[in-house]
Order: structure tokens, then C-alpha cells, then sequence
């Protein structure tokens, strides 16, 4: 048999295949991907039910001169595959390799940078707004997945699409559906009907004639319209979207190539807004990502053969010595909420992802999952917390920057009693830039009334959790994605809001780190021991209140101090305390600020990115010597 795969360098190359031999170019792209993700992880659900959609879309269209929108981005695998990145596929999320998701700066048929979802209508309009401003000719497509469309902007888009009516193709990817063959048939009946170039051209024509007949005209020509929708509508869930504007053809077989070819070259002519309802099974073609979907969506390296994750053992336990914070978030949460009848938990659709699963489990109902929401979820906590419940929103990092506004507004300006958990804070790694969680320490200090903590370990999180449940004003838990030493004890104090605590002593230099960088801090100071420098280290705990009075003690002592964070060196943990020894107007101390730079990070394994931005324990010693010891 030809490797077919091997002949496509480009969407061109693409359309040289003999259609009916596109299912085994699927075949092949499927392979490749299950292959490759194997080894490097990544997103193996969602790419695996998308193949077939790529290759008719690109089949059909002409790529890169016609524009293709991905919403979200994590469903992009046979995209890169098709246009000229198939010899490179195997350094997906590797660094220096080729991202996991859409990156202008890796191809010209990569138009955006994306990572977050529902942007993709607002994005394909503002495009097919330009080409007419420029009298182009391009094609605009944006393809949405169900999930994605539960976000407020993508109603935003698809409101603004119907609005100002551009030629314009979304497609709505539905993978939570299945298709009935009643359904199914008469569908494709209907879509042979309404995308014949013939019958929209008399439809048109009819609704010009009828509208120049004097009164009657236009109410005929409405009458007809929904005389025509409405018994299509009886048939197939379009209403909504008609009603909006766009002209609604599906729903069809996402895995069918030759229907998905059919539709696309019909819908393709027909001008205006239009939104062709594709319906396609997650993990399509391996049995262990649509036997298990959510365990596939970002999936660790496993084996082919199983399904298994490689580094778990095969009876699936997690170690005694070593567990995860989301874990360590997850249980501490439940038995907390054991005890307090008022916790309550909001998701963002990242249940399993945060942790929220198990509290799902135990008290379902007490915990709410609102969909990609997450201006929803925080205004939603907001009106929880107003009648007398503590709402824990456990949010990623990233994704909390979607709500900035909701948390000045609905949270801050209020004082409500929430607790946000920043889980993924700081470098994710593989994911890359639109991930790592390294803002949230800027656009959060400032903001009144909020109290702003990160853990050292697993115990400290708990207690932290436990400090924020006995707080009565807006607080923010931030923690990596990262392994850490199993909890060590059953008791978990409450913390003294904003006290830093010592953990080691030194004369000659003082580690000031918060949350993550405890640990590297502590593991910096025994290697600049080593060197004959005495490095004391403190665990600030706190960025917002910042503990005063050990900061004061420092100044007085004239010492040297390098703060230490894992996220942006602008606006951050170091900026607040050199804003606060000006302030106290102390010119003793000399200051250093070491975190990350003003730059998006690259994708690459966690470790690697915090040895080469000078944030591993060797690297930090490295900079101590250098700055003050040379």
C-alpha cells in the first residue's frame, strides 16, 4: 500500500489525491498522531475526532489564501500534519520542536497564536470584515467545538455574524452527540436540498420578486421563509441560529469525507453568514481515547498497546512519597467541606483538570461546573458568596485572566468571601506560552481586598485552604502544576495572615522566595554553603499583605536580598517589595528581583524552562555569586 501521507507537503498536495482515497490518508494521519503522542503527550482525544473534518475542509478550500480559524487551537495536529510540518511532527511540545497548538511565528498557514477558547468567531468575522473593507475574495471558516460555544464571546460573535451579515463559514463541531440514522438520512436529504446552487438561486430571486409586490410583498416573502425554516426546523436543531442570522446546514456525519467534501463545495458559494453542524466522535480510531475521552484530552506519553500512562504503575496507584498539588487541593477541599456546610465549588469545565471531581462525587449538590465560562463562574461565585456560602472557583491560571474584570468588579469592589485556586500557576511546560500561568501575581496585587498566598509543599496548601475558609475577604491560592512530597502531618494550622516564615539562617545573603521557588531557594543556599556563603532563606507566603516587619528587619540589617517567583518580574512579588522598602523609603537594602523576563515563554519540559530563565536551585546560586560575590 502507498504511503499517501508522504506525498502531502501542502493543502495542494492535498487536493491531488483521488477523493476516494482521502479515508486512508486519514488512516495514515491518525497513525501518526497516535504514534507521536505516544511519546510526547498532548492532546490525543480531540485531534483524533477532527481528521476527517481537516482533510475535507482543506480539501475544498484553498489554504493559506482562504483563512482557517482552529477555536481553542488543541484540536490543530492534522492541520500542521497537512501543511508541510509532517517530518517535524514527531518534536510536537518538545522544545525547539513544533507547538502543540496554533503559532504564528512557526508557519504562514498558522494565522494566529491561540490556546484559549471561543475566540474563533470574533476572530473569522473581524477577518471577513477587512477582506471586504479590501475588496478581497478569500474564504473565512471558523471551526468551534460545542465546549468552546458555552463561552459568553462566542454568543458575542455569532450575534455580531448574524448582525452584519459577511460571507462567513463557522462550523460547529458537536462531539457529545450521536447521530440517529433517522436524523442522519433525512439530513442529508435536506442538505442535498438547501446547498444546490439552483435552489438558493431561486430562493433569492423568489424573495426579491415577492418583496417588489406593494404591501403584500414582504409579508408574503416572510411568510414563505418561515414556512421553509419552520418545517425544516421540525427536523434538524437549527432555529437558533437562523434566528440569529445564519444559515444552518447539518447536522452531518463529521467521519463521512465524502459527505463533509459534498457539503463544504455546496455551502461554500452561497454568500452571507452560514454554520454547517458537524457531529464527530472524540478519540475516534483508538479505542482507549473514545472508551475514555477526558483521560485522553491531554494525555502524558502511554502505551499504544493499553492506553496506560508510562509512568503509572500498572495497578494504577499513585506513591506514598509523591502526589500532585491538584491532588493534594482535591482532598483537602473535601474534608474541609465535610465539616463546613457552606463551601461550595465552581468549575470552569476543568473538573477532572483542577480536582473538583472528587468534591463532585461527595457533595454534587454543592458544586456547579458552568461550562468555559469563566466570567460566569466568578460573577456566579460572587452572588453564592451574598447569601452566606463560600464559593471555591478553581480556575487555571491562565484562564482566570478571562474573568480580570468580574474579579475587580463582582469579587473585589464587593469584598465577597471567595476563594480563587490559581491551579497551574507559573511554567506548565509542553503547552506553551498561552498556558504557563506566569501573570496572575501582576494582575492581581493590586487590586484591593484580595489576599494573595502560595504554598511551599503539600502541607502548606492545606493550610492555606484552611486560612482562606476562616478569611472574610476575596483571597487567591496560587500552585504549579508540578509533583510534591506527599502531606507529612494531620494537623494544618491556620496561617497569621501576612507572616513570612524562616527556614534557614545566613549572614551574608537573603533568598526571599515565594511559593514554588521555596524549594529551589532552600536547594540554592545549601549548594552557596558549599561555597562558603551564607545564605538565609525565607518563605514569604504571602504577596498581598506583604509581611512588613520582616521586610523592615531586612532593611535595617543593610543586607542583600534576592526575591525569587515563578512569573513575571513586572508588576510582581519583587516589584512589591521594592515598592514597599521605597515607600518606607529604606536605601540600606541591595535588591535584586529574579523571575521571569517580559517575554511569552516557548513551550518545553517544566524543568528545562526553569534552569534556562535562572529559576533551578544551581542557577539561582549562579546568580547570588555573581551579583554579589564575585
Amino acid at each position: 500500500m502507498d504511503n499517501l501521507l508522504s506525498k502531502i507537503n501542502s493543502p495542494r498536495d492535498l487536493k491531488e489525491i483521488p477523493k476516494e482515497k482521502l479515508p486512508e490518508v486519514a488512516r495514515e494521519i491518525r497513525k501518526l498522531i497516535i504514534d507521536t503522542v505516544s511519546k510526547t503527550g498532548g492532546h490525543l482525544a480531540s485531534n483524533l475526532g477532527v481528521v476527517e473534518l481537516t482533510i475535507a475542509l482543506y480539501y475544498v478550500l484553498d489554504i493559506p489564501e482562504d483563512k482557517v480559524i482552529w477555536d481553542v487551537g488543541h484540536q490543530c495536529y492534522s492541520h500542521k500534519i497537512l501543511t508541510g510540518r509532517r517530518d517535524r511532527f514527531h518534536t510536537l511540545r518538545q522544545f525547539g520542536g513544533i507547538s502543540g497548538f496554533p503559532n504564528k511565528n512557526e508557519s504562514e498557514y498558522d494565522l494566529i497564536t491561540s490556546g484559549h477558547s471561543s475566540t474563533s468567531v470574533s476572530f473569522a468575522l473581524g477577518l471577513a470584515a477587512a477582506r471586504d473593507i479590501k475588496k478581497g475574495k478569500e474564504k473565512v471558516v471558523a471551526v468551534i467545538g460545542d465546549g468552546a460555544l458555552s463561552g459568553g464571546e462566542a454568543f458575542e460573535g455569532l450575534n455580531n455574524a448574524g448582525q452584519l451579515a459577511k460571507d462567513l463559514i463557522i462550523i460547529l463541531n458537536t462531539n457529545e452527540m450521536s447521530i440517529s440514522v433517522s436524523v442522519g438520512a433525512l439530513s442529508k436529504y435536506l442538505n442535498r436540498i438547501i446547498t444546490n446552487p439552483l435552489y438558493n438561486k431561486v430562493r433569492d430571486e423568489l424573495k426579491v420578486f415577492l418583496g417588489r409586490i406593494p404591501k403584500l410583498g414582504s409579508r408574503v416573502s416572510e411568510a414563505g421563509r418561515r414556512f421553509e425554516e419552520g418545517l425544516k426546523n421540525l427536523i434538524v436543531p437549527g432555529a437558533f441560529f437562523e434566528e440569529l442570522g445564519l444559515r444552518y446546514f447539518g447536522p452531518i456525519d463529521g467521519h463521512n469525507i465524502e459527505q463533509l467534501i459534498s457539503t463544504f463545495e455546496s455551502v461554500v458559494s452561497i454568500k452571507g453568514p452560514k454554520i454547517i453542524h458537524v457531529l464527530t466522535k472524540k478519540g475516534k480510531g483508538y479505542k482507549p481515547a473514545e472508551k475514555n475521552p477526558a483521560i485522553f484530552h491531554s494525555s502524558k506519553p502511554f502505551s499504544v498497546k493499553n492506553g496506560r500512562a508510562a509512568d503509572v504503575p500498572a495497578d494504577n496507584k499513585e506513591t506514598e512519597e509523591q502526589t500532585t498539588y491538584t491532588k493534594v487541593f482535591s482532598n483537602a477541599l473535601t474534608e474541609l467541606s465535610r465539616e463546613n456546610k457552606r463551601i461550595v465549588a465552581v468549575s470552569a469545565a476543568m473538573a477532572d483538570g483542577t480536582g473538583l471531581d472528587k468534591f463532585a462525587l461527595e457533595f454534587p449538590e454543592r458544586f456547579f461546573d458552568v461550562g468555559i465560562a469563566e466570567q460566569h463562574a466568578l460573577t456566579f461565585c460572587a452572588g453564592l458568596a451574598v447569601k452566606g456560602f463560600i464559593p471555591v472557583a478553581a480556575i487555571y491560571s491562565t484562564f482566570l485572566q478571562r474573568g480580570y474584570d468580574q474579579i475587580f468588579h463582582d469579587i473585589c469592589l464587593q469584598d465577597s468571601r471567595i476563594i480563587l485556586c490559581l491551579d497551574r500557576a507559573g511554567l506548565v511546560g509542553d503547552d506553551g506560552p498561552t498556558h504557563h500561568g506566569i501573570f496572575d501575581i501582576s494582575y492581581l496585587r493590586h487590586l484591593p481586598n484580595l489576599v494573595i498566598m502560595a504554598p511551599k509543599d503539600a502541607n502548606e496548601l492545606i493550610s492555606m485552604l484552611a486560612t482562606a475558609v476562616n478569611i472574610k475577604h476575596p483571597v487567591a491560592i496560587r500552585y504549579p502544576k508540578d509533583k510534591v512530597d506527599a502531606p507529612q502531618v494531620k494537623e494544618h494550622p491556620i496561617l497569621p495572615l501576612g507572616r513570612s516564615d524562616v527556614l534557614r539562617k545566613g549572614e551574608d545573603v537573603c533568598l526571599l522566595a515565594y511559593g514554588s521557588m521555596v524549594k529551589e531557594a532552600v536547594e540554592a543556599a545549601v549548594i552557596l554553603e558549599k561555597a562558603g556563603i551564607g545564605a538565609e532563606v525565607i518563605n514569604a507566603r504571602f504577596v498581598k499583605p506583604l509581611d512588613e516587619k520582616m521586610i523592615e528587619n531586612i532593611a535595617k540589617c543593610g543586607r542583600k536580598v534576592i526575591t525569587i517567583e515563578e512569573g513575571s518580574m513586572l508588576g510582581g512579588f519583587g516589584s512589591a517589595v521594592a515598592e514597599m522598602l521605597q515607600a518606607n523609603k529604606e536605601d540600606n537594602v541591595h535588591l535584586r528581583i529574579l523571575g521571569l523576563p517580559d517575554k511569552f515563554i516557548e513551550h518545553g519540559n517544566r524543568r528545562m524552562l526553569l534552569d534556562k530563565y535562572g529559576l533551578g536551585a544551581e542557577k539561582i546560586a549562579e546568580f547570588v555569586k555573581k551579583e554579589f560575590f564575585k
